[in-house]
């Protein structure tokens, strides 16, 4: 009884102290707020960006933030098969940041290649998919940037 007393008492101050927290996990505690931010190029791509920095608009800090972004999305044939028929893609996509304050470009680009399925649902599913990822890692990468620079 003793034994598993100890036991458990050992594993709570081992579980509750370990002090683990990711670095980035306030993100609500940035320097910046962006005020406004205009969108060019591609609808869909420029639509899954605007979800993910929206949480960065009107905040109360004195350093505000105005971009401009001009986003391009492309599928690209990379092969066909014996019949002429597409074997797959390569998806990409590019979005260029202008950040008005300090008029510094910043430059992403994304690719991934892209099997062809037999259902074409499931298929632009798929693309869908990717340009949301696109999207969430161009985001994540400017706000690094925006953190880094201020």
């Amino acid at each position: 009884m003793i034994k598993k007393n100890i036991i458990i008492v050992c594993l709570y101050f081992f579980l509750t102290n370990c002090g683990f927290e990711p670095i980035y996990l306030d993100k609500n505690n940035t320097t910046f707020s962006i005020e406004k931010i205009d969108y060019t190029g591609d609808r869909e791509l420029n639509n899954f960006l605007k979800t993910n920095l929206n949480k960065y608009k009107n905040k109360k800090v004195n350093n505000k933030i105005f971009i401009e972004a001009n986003s391009s999305y492309e599928k690209i044939i990379l092969s066909k098969n014996a019949e002429g028929e597409v074997a797959n893609y390569q998806l990409k996509a590019e979005v260029i940041f202008l950040i008005k304050p300090t008029n510094k470009k910043i430059k992403f680009n994304k690719k991934v290649i892209m099997d062809i399925m037999d259902d074409k649902f499931d298929e632009a599913k798929y693309e869908r998919s990717m340009k949301q990822n696109f999207a969430y890692s161009i985001s994540n990468k400017l706000t690094s940037e925006l953190i880094i620079n201020q």
